[in-house]
């Protein structure tokens, strides 16, 4: 009788030191864990990115979310109370207002503008809301990627052309 057989060696990476997303290997990413603890990488069961995030994280599959009904909500209770709002200066950001999808003019921006941004900061890096704040779940901030990726629209049947109200 003859075996053959090999054994796999999994080295785990959580809360090793990096600097750039590449440091880690999949399915660990690198992030800023604590504020002032550097970053570092660890597992967090993020769906793949491996296309650089243009692809849908749930494949595409789901009904597509929209500003009126999904978005507006989740920044609401997580962006626009304390930073990102008409009387909010937290961020020290006054050139745009998450309270409004796109407001009459383009100045300051909405987030119509701010979609590529919004989803950087949400769900690719998870850096805002910045820690001690209300954060979005990762369903949300999931949500808030499907809607970027798909155009930000604004409210189903909807013109792109609306000021999405406060």
């Amino acid at each position: 009788m003859f075996l053959a057989g090999c054994s796999i060696s999994v080295t785990d990476f959580a809360g090793k030191t990096c600097a750039a997303a590449q440091d880690c290997p999949d399915p660990y990413v690198c992030v800023a864990v604590r504020a002032g603890a550097g970053r570092t990488c660890e597992s967090l069961g993020l769906p793949d990115v491996a296309d650089g995030g243009t692809e849908p994280p749930d494949g595409g599959d789901g009904p597509v979310p929209t500003w009126c009904k999904d978005i507006k909500p989740i920044m609401l209770a997580n962006c626009i109370s304390a930073c990102h709002g008409e009387t909010t200066s937290g961020s020290g950001k006054p050139g745009f207002r998450l309270d409004h999808y796109e407001l009459d003019g383009g100045t300051p921006k909405g987030a119509k503008a701010m979609a590529e941004l919004i989803k950087v900061r949400t769900y690719d890096d998870r850096n805002m809301p910045p820690p001690g704040l209300p954060a979005p779940t990762d369903a949300e901030r999931e949500l808030v990627a499907l809607w970027v990726l798909a155009g930000a629209p604004e409210c189903e049947g909807a013109s792109d052309g609306g000021t999405g109200g406060p």
